[in-house]
């Protein structure tokens, strides 16, 4: 049997990279684009393409030669980036995703497989902490998070329009929040676990930690290996609407900061500041569909994920911190 080709977009970022180690070893020819090459670690794709996928002309260039196309490339990040840069975000992202759309169809790909996000739900079903977890078919009526989530509903339509006008078989996963090793942790871009965790490893024990809002707002977090195996496993599925993949175990941003602290054997004091983005109030999968269709769901407790996440990032922190002073020289 021939070895299957595939492509990864967003290779250079946080998940796209671990998908990619994850396709190497399932036994695929693995090509990763992105504007970047990974920041922490080598990439182990067969090929790797530096490339604007807002560019036309560079979708085409990826997806030449390819059987199936996971496009994770976005432009994202944390609550405090996604309510500030919104025009920015949904440009950038709807070009790559038009443009990857088409190029995919041009080069006949037998599946396509779209990144969304749990931010297509509707905030009216988000403002309680205790909140009930989000089922598929409650993306409409839409009420998304403006910019990055209807960017994210957009073009679900739109991988519904090129599957039935078009030919091009499509998969699409809403992502709940995703945290692990080798993913941003500072500037901006960061998730709530790693700036929880990168904030934990700069003090020390009995200092004082910020957090964003009253620490009541609640999530569910999914630890990235089981992120790479249930998108592998969804692309291989024959289920052709949307699935959430994340898990159900619901926390308060409270709970996730004693987990961290857990994590890094310290007893830390919260203080809150109620003038940070804070997101919707409450947000949790509810993973019944996933269960239907793959027989399986993320595993990874929270607790347990928290451990070398907290670990690694601890060590990006250090090192920061004992790295030599740049001396400039005159000219």
């Amino acid at each position: 049997m021939a070895v299957k080709r595939v492509l990864v977009t967003g290779a250079g970022g946080f998940i796209g990279h671990h998908l990619v180690s994850h396709l190497v070893r399932a036994g695929h020819w693995v090509r990763g684009a992105d504007q970047k090459q990974p920041e922490y670690a080598a990439t182990d794709a067969d090929e790797f393409l530096t490339l604007d996928l807002r560019d036309p002309a560079n979708c085409t260039a990826a997806a030449a030669g390819i059987d199936e196309v996971y496009h994770l490339a976005a432009d994202m990040g944390g609550i405090g980036y996604i309510t500030a840069e919104r025009a920015t975000i949904a440009r950038n992202n709807t070009l790559m995703n038009i443009g990857m759309l088409d190029a995919a169809c041009a080069a006949g790909v037998s599946r396509f497989l779209f990144s969304s996000s749990a931010c297509v739900y509707p905030h009216h079903l988000q403002t309680s902490a205790d909140v009930v977890p989000l089922r598929e078919d409650d993306a409409w009526p839409a009420q998304p998070e403006e910019g990055y989530g209807l960017e994210k509903l957009f073009c679900e339509k739109m991988c519904q329009y090129y599957s039935s006008d078009r030919g091009l078989p499509t998969r699409v996963v809403r992502f709940h929040n995703v945290y692990g090793p080798l993913g941003t942790y500072d500037g901006g871009r960061e998730k709530a676990p790693a700036a929880i965790c990168r904030k934990v490893a700069g003090i020390a024990d009995g200092g004082e930690i910020e957090v964003w809002g009253d620490g009541e707002q609640t999530r569910s977090f999914m630890y990235v290996s089981d992120c790479v195996e249930g998108i592998h496993r969804i692309m291989q599925s024959d289920y052709a609407q949307p699935l959430n993949l994340g898990t159900d175990e619901m926390v308060t941003v409270n709970e996730l900061v004693d987990l961290v602290s857990a994590a890094a054997g310290k007893t830390l004091r919260r203080r809150h500041d109620l003038t940070k983005p804070q997101g919707v109030r409450g947000r949790n999968s509810d993973n019944t569909r996933l269960r239907e269709v793959l027989g399986w769901e993320p595993k990874m407790t929270l607790a347990e994920g928290l451990r070398p996440t907290y670990a690694w990032i601890q060590q990006q922190v250090l090192a920061a911190r004992t790295a030599p002073a740049q001396v400039l020289m005159p000219a």
